[in-house]
């Protein structure tokens, strides 16, 4: 199943359980707006090529919406929908006044020189400048684009709007990023999984973590999950996967990952197959990478009693059913992955203050609401008699659904 089915299959679940009207639950579904650009630019060899752009904003009842720009060759559509849909329901499970999109421009940026990225960035924003905005829809980074690319896009819409720090998060420090905003996510996955381990009489110190991926997530969740004292035995990334049962040394790991783009051969473990990793020994599992990676050929292997989802959709429908028969707990990715929107919208909030917080502000305040979040969601749980997964989308889909209705938008 896709990630545009499963998104699906899950809001509707949610709506059975909340009986949403037909007619809302259709118009909380069908996107706001679907934009598609054609972006020409002139390559650093004269000759001139053409990309298409686009960006597909889902829901804004709750407020501006909210989510990545991706620069990847193959942009699926079914895959961007769902993403954006996915950040509706984020935004509302972490009650932050957002709602969702997504988008991108479909090339290779490894093919292109950081020259003609920013031309394509530039031109990308010149295109929707007049769709997006402080209080319409805020682009953040995503796959194939950072920092630097928020900082042209800011650049090319403070052109046509005036200075707008605002109009998009995850900038470099300079321009009125967050500090933060880096560690964020792991940061907020660490918190879940506070929160998920104190619910069961347990704590992160001596427990046994496994973490598939080791990107910026990953690597950030491994660093600080160890700092609180817990044993990381196993770690994977695209190039192979390492383990020590006494515990890896991460600081150790991620030098060397930096070093050599991956824990391919770091001297602190052994070497193991990648696709053992959801199989070996531990008490909380981790996926940290792409989606669809826990499925039914891997499900019954799984020996971790939790499993937090610091990757976006990383658990198939029929693997779910397999390991809530086995009695796994899992942390839905709509709520354990929330840390990094939830940063990107207190940089928001900064830059429109013109007031910056301190680290250690941001840290607390992404506690704060982490643990509300978690309190929420098991408040969903208990009501609809439900596991973590519909008690998230239940409280996420409720709270878009109240704000379509208050605002008179219901079909």
């Amino acid at each position: 199943m896709n990630a545009l089915a499963a998104t699906n299959r899950n809001f509707k679940l949610a709506s059975r359980i909340l009986k949403l009207d037909s007619k809302l639950e259709k118009s909380l579904l069908i996107p706001f707006r679907e934009i598609k650009v054609e972006c020409s630019i002139p390559k650093d060899d004269g000759t001139l090529a053409t990309y298409v752009g686009f960006r597909i904003q889902h829901d804004n009842s709750r407020g501006p919406m909210k989510g990545g720009i991706r620069y990847h060759p193959e942009v699926n559509t079914d895959e961007v929908n769902a993403l954006a849909q996915l950040m509706t329901w984020k935004t509302a499970v972490a009650n932050i006044p957002y709602g969702g999109a997504k988008g991108g421009i479909g090339c290779d940026p490894s093919e292109l020189s950081n020259s003609e990225l920013e031309r394509l960035t530039r031109v990308f924003t010149q295109k929707i400048h007049d769709l997006i905005g402080v209080q319409i829809d805020v682009p953040a980074p995503d796959m194939g684009t950072g920092p630097q690319t928020m900082a042209w896009i800011l650049d090319e819409y403070s052109k046509f709007h005036g200075h707008s720090p605002a109009v998009v998060t995850g900038k470099p420090i300079e321009l009125g990023g967050s500090l933060g905003r880096d560690a964020a996510t792991g940061r907020g996955v660490l918190f879940a999984t506070e929160t998920l381990l104190n619910e069961h009489g347990k704590s992160i110190s001596g427990q046994r973590f496994v973490i598939q991926g080791f990107g910026n997530v990953g690597s950030w969740a491994a660093q600080l999950i160890s700092e609180k004292g817990g044993k990381i035995v196993a770690v994977s990334d695209i190039t192979g996967a390492i383990k020590n049962n006494k515990g890896l040394d991460i600081p150790s790991l991620i030098n060397h990952s930096k070093e050599h783009k991956g824990v391919k051969g770091f001297h602190g473990g052994d070497a193991i197959d990648p696709n053992s990793i959801f199989s070996e020994e531990c008490d909380v599992l981790i996926p940290a990478a792409l989606g669809g990676v826990i499925n039914r050929e891997n499900a019954n292997d799984i020996k971790a009693k939790f499993i937090v989802e610091a990757a976006n959709h990383p658990t198939d429908p029929e693997a779910d059913e397999i390991l809530k028969k086995k009695g796994v707990v899992i942390l839905p990715d709509i709520f354990a992955n929330s840390g990094g929107v939830t940063v990107s919208y207190f940089e928001w909030v900064q830059n429109i203050q013109g007031f910056m917080w301190d680290e250690e502000k941001v840290n607390n305040e992404l506690k704060t609401y982490m643990t509300k979040g978690f309190k929420d969601v098991k408040e969903m749980c208990k009501t609809h008699d439900c596991d973590l997964r519909m008690g998230a989308f239940t409280l996420a889909v409720n709270r878009v659904a109240k704000a379509t209705v208050l605002r008179g938008w219901e079909a």
